[in-house]
C-alpha cells in the first residue's frame, strides 16, 4: 500500500530516535522528534529546497538540546495565548530523583524558553523516567494540561499560569495514577468531556473519567482493564459519527485489542468489549499504532508499527478490518518506536512518519499512499486561536458519515497533526459538525472537497 517518500528528507542520519508530535508553525507543519543519541529534529517542509521541496531540520539550541535523552514528547496550548508549548519527556534518572530533567518549551514571541528554567518554577520539573505524554483539557475552557507518565511512579498533569507559573494538578484532581504507564490518550470515552486512557505494563490499564474536572478510574466496570496484558500504545478509530467508539489497544507481545462501545459517551455506564478479529489480535512486537485514511478511500486504515518484526497495515472495509500489503512500509528490520501523520507537504494526503532507534540507530522512514481520491480537512481552533485538540469532528457526506478525534496524545511516545483529514473517495461531502471539549457545537453547510477548513470556536 505504501510508497516509500524518506527521500524527501533534506538529510537523514541515523540516530536512535524516540517520539514524535506534531505541532503548528508560522510556516505549515513542525514535527518534533526526540533523540537519546543526539540532538532533537524540528522537521519543517521547506518548498525551495531541493528540485521538490524537502524536510528540513530546523532545530537549533534549546530546542535540540542535544545533551539530555529525549523519549515522549507532545503539544498543546497551556497557557491560552493562542500558541502551542511543546512537552518534552527526557530520560536519565531512571526510576531515581536526578538525571536528566523534562522540557516545557514556551515561544516567547520570537524564541523558545524552556518554562520549568524560570526563576518561579525552580525544583518543579518531573525527574522520574516516563514513557508517554498527552494533552488534557480537563474543564473545555481551551486551556489544557499536560499529562506525564511515570514509570512506577505517580503521573503529573502540568498547568501553565499567566505568569509561566508551572503547577502539578495530578494529585488534587485524581489524575497521579501510579504505575507502570506505557501510553497515554485522552478524549470523550465514557463522557462528553476528555476522559484519560492510562495503557499500562504489569497490571492494568486505567479510565479516568472526567466528572467536572475531577477524575476517577472506571477501566473494570468499563471492560478495559486488560490486567494480563503489556499495553504499548493506543490508537482511536471511531464509527460512524463516534470518533472515540472504538479504539485499538497494542500490546507487546501480547494480543491486539479493538475496544468497541455499547452507545455513545455520556450515556449511562456505557462498557467496552474486544471485537479484535484473528489476524489483528495476532500478538506481535507492538511498540505503536496509528489509523487515519492514508489512501483518501473514505476507509481508515490501521498502520501497527512492531520493533524488530513486520510492520502491518488493516483496512476496514464495511466494518470489517482486513490486512493488506504494507508495501515499502513492511520495514522488517526496522527498530519502531513510534509513528505519527501529517500532510507534510501541503497536498492534501498524509504522509506516515515511522521513528526507529531504541535497540539501534537508524534513520527516520517517511511513507505515503498516492492517489487520486477527493479529502477535506478541518481545523478547529479554541477561543485563543489555538489547535483545539480533543474536538470531534463528524463529516457527513454523499456516501455516509465519517467522524475524527482531533489528537491530543496516543501511540505511545507519539502525536499527530492538529486536524480533522477526511478521505472522500468519489463522495461529496455536504455537512460538518464540530463539537468542542467544553460541549459547544458548530455546524457548517458550506463545505468544499480539496479544501482545508479553519473552524473559529463558536465564541468568536
Amino acid at each position: 500500500m505504501f510508497e516509500a517518500r524518506s527521500e524527501l528528507f533534506a538529510t537523514n542520519p541515523a540516530f536512535k530516535g524516540y517520539g514524535a508530535a506534531v505541532t503548528v508553525g508560522p510556516r505549515g507543519p513542525l514535527t518534533y522528534v526526540t533523540s537519546s543519541s543526539g540532538a532533537n529534529k524540528l522537521l519543517r517542509w521547506d518548498e525551495d529546497e531541493g528540485d521538490e521541496g524537502a524536510l528540513v531540520d530546523v532545530a537549533t539550541g534549546i530546542i535540540a538540546d542535544k545533551k539530555r535523552r529525549g523519549i515522549a514528547v507532545a503539544a498543546a496550548d497551556l497557557d491560552a495565548d493562542g500558541r502551542e508549548e511543546v512537552y518534552v519527556q527526557n530520560a536519565g534518572g531512571y526510576g531515581r530523583m536526578g538525571g536528566a530533567v523534562d522540557r516545557l518549551f514556551d515561544c516567547d514571541d520570537t524564541e523558545w524558553v524552556d518554562a520549568f528554567s524560570l526563576e518561579v518554577n525552580v525544583g518543579r520539573s518531573n525527574r522520574r523516567d516516563g514513557w508517554s505524554v498527552a494533552a488534557v483539557d480537563r474543564h473545555g475552557t481551551g486551556r489544557y494540561g499536560m499529562l506525564v507518565a511515570g514509570d512506577g511512579s505517580p503521573m503529573r498533569c502540568y498547568e501553565l499560569g499567566d505568569d509561566r507559573e508551572v503547577t502539578d494538578m495530578a494529585e488534587s484532581v485524581g489524575l497521579d495514577v501510579a504505575a507502570d504507564v506505557r501510553a497515554l490518550a485522552s478524549g470523550p470515552l465514557v463522557t462528553e468531556r476528555m476522559d484519560v486512557f492510562v495503557a499500562t505494563e504489569h497490571g492494568p490499564n486505567r479510565l479516568l473519567k472526567n466528572d467536572g474536572g475531577q477524575f476517577t478510574d472506571v477501566a473494570t466496570e468499563s471492560g478495559v482493564a486488560d490486567a494480563a496484558c503489556d499495553a504499548r500504545c493506543l490508537s482511536f478509530v471511531g464509527a460512524g459519527a463516534e470518533p472515540t467508539g472504538e479504539f485499538v489497544c497494542g500490546n507487546w507481545e501480547g494480543p491486539t485489542r479493538l475496544f468497541a462501545r455499547n452507545g455513545k459517551a455520556g450515556s449511562v455506564s456505557p462498557r467496552f468489549r474486544d471485537v479484535a478479529p484473528p489476524e489483528l489480535a495476532q500478538p506481535t512486537r507492538t511498540r505503536s499504532v496509528v489509523a487515519a485514511d492514508f489512501d483518501n478511500d473514505g476507509s481508515l486504515e490501521l498502520f501497527v508499527n512492531a520493533l524488530g518484526a513486520p510492520n502491518r497495515v488493516f483496512t476496514r472495509t464495511d466494518g470489517v478490518w482486513q490486512r493488506v500489503s504494507a508495501g515499502a512500509a513492511l520495514e522488517p528490520r526496522g527498530l519502531g518506536t513510534s509513528v505519527t501523520t501529517a500532510d507534510v507537504d501541503g497536498d492534501g494526503t498524509l504522509e506516515l512518519l515511522v521513528v526507529h532507534g531504541e535497540a539501534g540507530a537508524q534513520p527516520l522512514s517517511l511513507f505515503c499512499a498516492p492517489n487520486d481520491n477527493d479529502w477535506f480537512r478541518a481545523r478547529p481552533l479554541t477561543e485563543a486561536g489555538a489547535p483545539a485538540r480533543g474536538a470531534t469532528v463528524t463529516l457527513e457526506t454523499t456516501d455516509g458519515v465519517q467522524s475524527r478525534l482531533v489528537d491530543a496524545g496516543s501511540g505511545g511516545h507519539s502525536q499527530s497533526e492538529p486536524v480533522a483529514h477526511f478521505g472522500l473517495g468519489d463522495a461529496a461531502p455536504t455537512r460538518l459538525v464540530t463539537r468542542w471539549p467544553d460541549g459547544r457545537v458548530r455546524v457548517d453547510d458550506d463545505v468544499t472537497a480539496r479544501t482545508e477548513m479553519t473552524i473559529e470556536h463558536p465564541s468568536g
